[in-house]
């Protein structure tokens, strides 16, 4: 691994003025500055500068485009939005708190996660950080601080630079290629070793917390469970996680891919989300009443969850590949019945004490936007505890005998996202528009692809 002298172990104070950050950098031989904000996608967008332009905190812009890219690049239209159309700069405001070492970098390099404002200084409502801080705002008003815990899975494969190519698992330490079926075995998290020595020493560096690494149940699929804390510190940490994880495979011929469904025959990769709220004075967790028993609170939310979780499937599931993964029979949920320590529903309630009640959402998919995913997760409980909704009572058996209730497609679910106008108000309406016709314009797109599955039984056979 590349040293560095700025891993966040010993970045100290952060300074908050030009002169100071001037200083703070030359102390730690800093050359460059990584300015990124995460699209819609969940890619980092930004600006790469020397030091020195950073340091002097000086305005930086980016034009409003970048959310208006689908997954493939291309970009969609929008005749009825002139000030969109129109480009118009908006500005990146750094947060200083968020501030991170670039291990894998050649020189010393910082990483540096931006707020956007328009030049009025109003938040961008498309950008996912402020579509989560809109919704942890409607919490604040509440008396309430939601407490999160993701679970990221992810496949690690041979590199694969023909996409007609099926993806492959990679040779690990002992020259054979990992088999799937596999789940918690120690020696197959040995098998890449050197993968995931580099992940801990990279999220050292950048001051990222890591719980448990376990191998799952797919050929060479690996899950890195992360410590509950505060939901934009963690969709921070999702973000930046991705990337280090890619960076960590790069270094040894191999790929990380957080696809939903990457192989055939394989089960997908999912990113579960545990959650509980807090009073905000008393830091005690009012998923559970004075007398240790689930609260009220407790069952409107998971009411919420029941009954909005469907409308928000296409920020949950948001490509194509994304309905490959909730298939009948296999790991991930195909409806949302609710159970305690039963992994077969989608919302598993983790044998726990009073303090740590939570609920598991284990409906989302590896390839969401973190920030989208944890805000529009916590949006539908909190709809739930407003309208006072009720669940279904629990669920005693396995779910997947249970009838599939979730949109089966992505045009499916953006349907039911559209129709929901509860959620336009809580994530934002110019961010469910915009999202909308994104999502639209890359199923359009994928329409236009033939596969090999059909060639394989069309050509010769109808």
């Amino acid at each position: 691994m590349t040293s560095t002298s700025n891993d966040n172990a010993t970045l100290g104070a952060l300074p908050s003025t030009p002169e100071e950050m001037r200083e703070w950098m030359r102390v730690r031989h800093i050359d460059e500055v990584e300015c990124v904000v995460p699209d819609l996608v969940g890619v980092a967008r930004g600006k790469a500068m020397p030091a020195s332009k950073f340091s002097g905190f000086n305005p930086t812009y980016l034009p409003t485009s970048i959310f208006f890219q689908t997954i493939t690049g291309n970009y969609i239209e929008m005749d009825h939005r002139d000030d969109f159309m129109m480009e118009k700069d908006i500005q990146l405001v750094p947060d200083l708190a968020t501030l991170r070492a670039v291990p894998w970098a050649n020189d010393p390099t910082l990483q540096v996660i931006h707020d956007l404002y328009t030049l009025d200084g109003e938040p961008v409502e498309l950008a996912p950080r402020n579509v989560l801080k809109r919704v942890l705002k409607r919490y604040e008003e509440k008396g309430w601080e939601p407490v999160v815990a993701p679970e990221l899975e992810f496949y690690l494969t041979k590199r694969n630079t023909n996409p007609d190519d099926p993806l492959e698992p990679p040779v690990g330490r002992s020259g054979r290629q990992s088999v799937g079926r596999q789940a918690y075995s120690i020696a197959a998290v040995d098998e890449y070793d050197r993968v995931i020595e580099d992940i801990y020493d990279f999220a050292e560096a950048q001051g990222l917390e890591i719980d448990t690494v376990i191998q799952e149940g797919g050929a060479a699929q690996l899950e890195i469970n992360l410590i509950h804390g505060n939901p934009l510190n963690l969709a921070d940490q999702i973000f930046v996680f991705k990337r280090l994880i890619r960076e960590a495979a790069f270094r040894h011929d191999c790929y990380a891919t957080f696809m939903a469904k990457p192989m055939d025959n394989e089960p997908g990769s999912a990113m579960h989300i545990h959650q509980s709220l807090v009073d905000a004075k008393t830091k005690k967790n009012v998923f559970s009443d004075e007398n240790g028993e689930a609260s009220e609170i407790f069952y409107h939310f998971l009411g919420g969850q029941q009954a909005y979780l469907p409308d928000a499937m296409s920020i949950f599931a948001p490509y194509v590949n994304s309905y490959r993964r909730l298939l009948a029979g296999d790991s991930a949920p195909i409806n949302l019945e609710w159970s305690i320590d039963n992994r077969s529903v989608g919302l598993r309630i983790p044998n726990s004490n009073a303090n740590n009640r939570r609920i598991e959402n284990r409906l989302v998919g590896a390839d969401t936007n973190p920030y989208l995913a944890i805000a529009a997760s916590l949006a539908c409980g909190l709809l739930g505890i407003e309208n006072e909704v009720a669940p279904r009572d629990e669920l005693k058996t396995h779910a997947h005998d249970q009838e599939f209730s979730l949109p089966r497609s992505l045009h499916q679910s953006l349907e039911r996202l559209q129709a929901n106008s509860e959620l336009h108000e809580l994530l934002g309406p110019d961010f469910v528009e915009i999202y909308s016709q994104i999502k639209h314009a890359e199923s359009e797109e994928y329409m236009q692809v033939i596969s090999p599955w059909e060639r394989e039984h069309l050509l010769l056979t109808v």
